[in-house]
């Protein structure tokens, strides 16, 4: 007899990232008790993930049980057709006039598993899984991740106070301060932008510094009204209120991080996340529910990126304050999971735990001596070894579950994607550039996106992370390619991408290229790109390409401290699966995962999803 429909609950831990060439030795050496035993009650995997290898596309097919082109979520840039620029793709705003508030939109579409649920009759619990803002929950509790933004729109936008002369770095705001050395410093945190005339709001703070102490005073009208900094730490929150008008006022959190108090002062005010007692869009249903997680763990970070990596990025700070916020991030999201499973009975309770995606992102390099950015610096063996401590804490995490689990509960493990090192970066409009596919404005000073692009002579364009669009005509604003023209330049790109070498290493740098009619089905697979590269181990698109910047040359060293990527060719980067009940492991894929929770609970897939149950 199977297990189809024998399950009252089904829990499932999500652990952003993890690499199955990292977890498996863990495995063998008895370091992760807890994934070892839900692999010896049930099973363990690899399980494919989704075209790109990104967090919010995975977890979004994971929910939905369909491939990009049924839920919509194609990378985290998309571009307006008809004026190319480019935007966030997770989510957008609607705002009929200056005089009424904006409307935040979710741009996943589908059927999530949750809401199939609800139309049984059965509830769920879904912590922070990506593209959910704002939060929608027809039955149960939601808590938004990945696409909340901070208060100024971004996904991030920090801000680093400092009586030096300091250039900003990327998407950080800089406020110089009086180089003085009075009793007090007068600044001003920069936060949201005044609804009808998009000026910056901001909120003021006197800044006493008292270098014997190690210490820093904030005072301001916020809440705490002092708030005491201590050198090299975090703070507490305080909680901010920007005033747009007479009646009108946008209240948020912030922390800060004082780096230095001699000879320089140098603050770091952390992104400002929505206030979750009030947050102006809703980042939970029922929509009090965020007010009732902090009365339950204390207040929490609510910006779908939490780990504060802008600021290790720009050398803000250092690796030892990364991995603090790290730690408060790690505790806030367990503390949370503990709570709802205390009290849950039935039904689907989610929870993503992204850190690990994190600190890959910003330590791989360190487990690469060899790593272009860690060529000169002195080698640090305990930051190599943070990943596996990470690992680590996620069985922890897994235990707590199976601690909690009763005959009647399925539970399950698993992450969306894999992991690997980001040694070279690939200028993906400047190859365009150099096959005469897209053109530069003559006189243009700078070879920006999408301003100083001729689209007159632009044949195709690159945007996000590995995506190539068609200037085609009717669909982009300025195109120039017929579509009878369209198929034989597709298959021509692709053939003249495909095995493409890097000169400095001599290694293939592109895997393969692959069309949309090739990765993508369903009702949004035409705001796809017309084709997305996949490059080999070692590389991703560089940084100023992913903006459809188109400078310098093909290929370069990947000198920041992002040193570690998932987003190459999927099938370099599978995630991991486990079950504490036997399943079909072989041919596993993320889109299988919602019709295995349905297919527990005793219902049938969606009709759109395109996978099946894996429970035997």
């Amino acid at each position: 007899m199977g297990d189809h429909g024998s399950f009252r609950k089904v829990i499932v831990v999500g652990l952003d990232g993890l690499e199955p060439k990292v977890v498996e030795p863990l495995l063998a050496s008895g370091a992760l008790p807890n994934l070892a035993r839900l692999a010896s009650e049930g099973g363990f995997s690899r399980v494919a993930t989704t075209s790109p290898a990104q967090t919010p596309v995975a977890w979004s097919s994971f929910a939905t049980g369909t491939n990009p082109g049924g839920h919509g979520v194609f990378d985290f840039i998309r571009r307006d057709p008809r004026t190319y620029q480019p935007d966030l793709a997770l989510n957008r705003y609607v705002q009929k006039s200056a005089w009424l508030p904006p409307r935040a939109v979710n741009l996943r579409r589908g059927t999530p598993v949750w809401d199939l649920l609800a139309a049984h009759g059965i509830g769920s619990t879904i912590l922070r899984c990506p593209c959910s803002y704002p939060a929608s929950l027809a039955r149960g509790r939601m808590l938004s991740g990945m696409g909340v933004p901070d208060l100024r729109g971004g996904l991030g936008t920090p801000t680093f106070f400092s009586t030096a002369q300091v250039e900003p770095g990327e998407s950080e705001n800089v406020v110089r301060l009086p180089s003085g050395r009075g009793s007090e410093i007068s600044a001003a945190l920069p936060g949201p932008r005044h609804p009808r005339d998009r000026s910056t709001l901001t909120f003021d703070l006197m800044l006493r510094p008292d270098p014997t102490a190690g210490t820093l005073a904030i005072r301001s009208a916020g809440s705490p009204s002092e708030l005491i900094v201590s050198l090299g730490r975090w703070s507490n929150w305080l909680r901010v209120k920007f005033k747009a008008g007479v009646l009108q006022s946008v209240r948020g959190l912030v922390r800060f991080h004082l780096v230095r108090l001699e000879p320089e002062l140098e603050l770091y005010a952390s992104p400002i996340n929505f206030d979750p007692d009030l947050p102006p869009f809703p980042i939970s249903s029922p929509p009090g529910y965020a007010q009732e997680l902090t009365e339950a763990i204390g207040m929490f970070h609510t910006t779908g990126m939490v780990e504060d990596h802008t600021g290790l990025n720009n050398e803000r700070f250092g690796e030892d304050a990364f991995l603090d916020q790290c730690d408060d991030a790690w505790a806030e999201r367990e503390a949370m999971f503990l709570h709802e499973l205390g009290r849950f009975h039935e039904g689907m309770l989610f929870c993503l735990f992204d850190t690990p995606d994190r600190a890959q992102h910003m330590l791989w390099r360190f487990r690469k001596p060899d790593h272009p950015a860690s060529r000169g610096a002195k080698p640090a063996p305990e930051l190599a070894a943070e990943i596996e401590q990470q690992y680590r804490r996620c069985d922890e995490v897994v235990g707590h579950a199976l601690e909690a689990a009763d005959g009647d509960t399925l539970v399950v493990a698993l992450s969306d994607h894999g992991f690997g090192s980001f040694r070279r970066g690939f200028h993906l409009n400047v190859w365009l550039r150099d096959r005469g596919l897209l053109a530069i404005r003559d006189g243009a000073e700078h070879e920006l996106f999408p301003g100083n692009i001729d689209w007159s002579r632009t044949r195709a364009y690159a945007l996000g992370l590995g995506g190539i669009y068609l200037n085609l005509a009717g669909r982009e604003g300025q195109g120039i390619v017929r579509p009878a023209e369209a198929e034989v330049l597709t298959q021509t790109i692709a053939r003249n991408l495909h095995g493409l070498v890097d000169p400095e290493p001599g290694a293939v740098a592109v895997r393969g290229v692959k069309t949309r009619s090739e990765l993508y089905r369903g009702p949004y697979a035409d705001e796809s790109p017309d084709l997305v590269v996949h490059l080999a181990a070692g590389y991703r698109i560089a940084w100023d390409s992913s903006l459809g910047g188109a400078t310098g040359g093909q290929f370069e060293d990947n000198r920041r401290k992002w040193g570690g990527d998932h987003i190459v060719d999927p099938a370099l980067v599978p995630g991991v699966l486990f079950m504490n009940r036997p399943f079909r492991g072989d041919g596993a894929s993320l889109v299988d995962l919602a019709p295995t929770i349905l297919d527990a609970l005793g219902h049938p897939p969606g009709p759109a999803m395109e996978g099946s149950s894996l429970l035997p």
